[in-house]
């Protein structure tokens, strides 16, 4: 009698790699309304997938907090108002919650939905230890929805990092700068600020 031949489950048709569950922003948002994210946690959707956000040093706060102060002061004769830490919807499956933002209009225009990237003039990430992520993967994703300048502020090296000219695969352009160098918004030009300003000697 031959012993019957070992069934190889690796190569069966019938069986599938499972495969993650990817939510949309209503789902998400429904998520939330339901209590089934932990309110004490921070989290945002990226391309279906709910991220937890990485938690804030003391050197990330104070770069955050002086951006947005030099930000509001250059700006407050625009027509746009300087947010921090608030959600922007992307597309149906991305609604990441960057540092700061520029957005067109005032607060009420955005009483029903959140900006979405026509209404964005500037996305920027504070990265202490979230650098490679930010000018990676989350760089791509902001290319990809086409944010047309997005910045990085690297709080460890005192560094920025401008993206900009925006393509469905990644930003064209890359630019680091350092101290005593500066960054004007492309949306306004006259509005810059010098890196001693928002990186402050230790």
């Amino acid at each position: 009698m031959t012993s019957p031949s070992p069934v190889d489950l690796c190569s069966s048709p019938t069986l599938e790699a499972p495969q993650p569950k990817t939510w949309t922003v209503l789902e998400y948002h429904r998520l939330s309304e339901l209590g089934l994210l932990e309110r004490h946690d921070r989290t945002e959707l990226m391309e279906g997938q709910i991220v937890l956000m990485a938690a804030k040093g003391t050197a990330h706060v104070t770069t955050l907090r002086l951006l947005a102060i030099v930000l509001g002061e250059s700006l407050k004769d625009k027509p746009v108002f300087v947010a921090t830490q608030d959600p922007i919807q992307l597309n149906d499956r991305s609604e990441p919650e960057p540092d700061l933002v520029v957005v067109r209009g005032t607060a009420l225009d955005y009483r029903s939905q959140h900006p979405q990237p026509a209404d964005l003039y500037l996305v920027v990430e504070v990265a202490d230890s979230t650098l490679t992520y930010d000018c990676g993967q989350k760089a791509r994703l902001y290319a990809q929805a086409g944010i047309t300048d997005y910045w990085v502020a690297d709080v460890q090296n005192q560094r920025l990092h401008l993206f900009r000219d925006p393509t469905p695969v990644g930003y064209s352009h890359h630019l680091i700068l350092t101290q005593p160098q500066g960054a004007a918004l492309l949306a306004f030009p006259a509005c810059r600020i010098n890196l001693h300003e928002i990186f402050p000697s230790s």
